[in-house]
């Protein structure tokens, strides 16, 4: 029987091997979309047969027991017959969360398993040169935001995140969630986990980005790459300083497409049912909408 082990900083290293074997772009095969969730959806995970195997909580209904998709070396059939077996054992019905759409309909067609989408779990997939760049007249008003930021705030230095920066960056950071005391336990999770990223940045192998004006941080990110996209895991700013998600935006962008030629995408994650946030999302124009399913399989 698998036995599964809590998610800890300790776990990243063994994680992450296993992560560039997806092929899907979500960013729930991400070291920031496991470890950053992982006391909130209590994920555990085991390795088994040279596959991990993630279990935790549902999106849809945390009070349910549910999988990731298994990756490794195992057949999906495989492994899918391997958590059935765990299922058995404890009484439980199988169910896998998060599902990418690509993978979604292959297992239906094979398994006959019930499926809903995940509608608030959507990933926003970008074209990473479009994001660098802002071209044509789709991306008007964005550079319009940028421009206005580097006129009227042009002694702003964008610098890599990194310990000369990071105490600065950590009271910032402080400043910033003492706005948000009233928050939902989702988000609340959200800050918590973003200081302790910050707290742990050299453990986690993010690359990250400041924007300072004078000595002022107006706004900071942190993500990661795996294969060909980067996933953002983190952007937090100073909305006084107009135009500066914009900037810090573009600008990291940039950056990271300049430094890592492989990188062709760039995942912005969910908007948790945010209706800002999905408006904001959907102003960047995303290539794909990356939908996610629940599959309930019959025992």
């Amino acid at each position: 029987m698998l036995v599964f082990k809590p998610v800890t900083l300790d776990s990243i290293a063994e994680i992450r091997e296993f992560l560039r074997l997806q092929p899907y772009r979500t960013c729930d095969f991400s070291i920031g979309g496991i470890y950053m969730w992982a006391s909130y959806f209590k994920y555990e995970y085991a390795i088994f047969e040279g596959t991990l195997f993630m279990k935790g909580l549902s999106e849809a209904d945390a009070s349910e027991l549910a999988f990731s998709l298994p990756l490794g070396a195992l057949p999906i059939k495989e492994s899918i017959e391997v958590l059935r077996e765990y299922c058995r054992a404890i009484n439980r019905e199988l169910v896998l969360s998060a599902v990418p759409e690509r993978a979604m309909q292959e297992l239906v067609d094979e398994y006959a398993c019930r499926n809903y989408k995940l509608e608030d779990w959507t990933d926003y997939l970008y074209d990473g040169k479009s994001l660098a760049t802002l071209p044509g007249t789709l991306y008007h008003k964005k550079r319009n935001h940028v421009s206005r930021f580097r006129r009227e705030y042009p002694e702003a230095v964008y610098s890599c995140l990194d310990q000369s920066n990071l105490d600065k960056t950590l009271a910032f950071f402080e400043r910033y969630r003492q706005q948000y005391d009233k928050l939902s336990p989702l988000y609340r999770n959200e800050m918590d986990m973003t200081e302790h990223v910050l707290r742990n940045f050299s453990l986690f192998r993010f690359l990250g980005a400041v924007l300072l004006v004078g000595d002022r941080v107006a706004g900071f990110t942190v993500g990661e790459i795996i294969n060909d996209t980067l996933y953002v895991h983190i952007e937090k700013a100073d909305k006084d300083f107009e135009g500066v998600y914009e900037a810090l935006n573009m600008k990291f962008a940039e950056d990271v497409l300049s430094a890592y030629p492989e990188v062709r995408y760039i995942n912005r994650e969910e908007d948790v049912g945010d209706e800002g946030l999905r408006k904001a999302k959907l102003s960047y124009h995303p290539v794909s909408l990356l939908g996610k399913y629940n599959l309930v399989f019959n025992n």
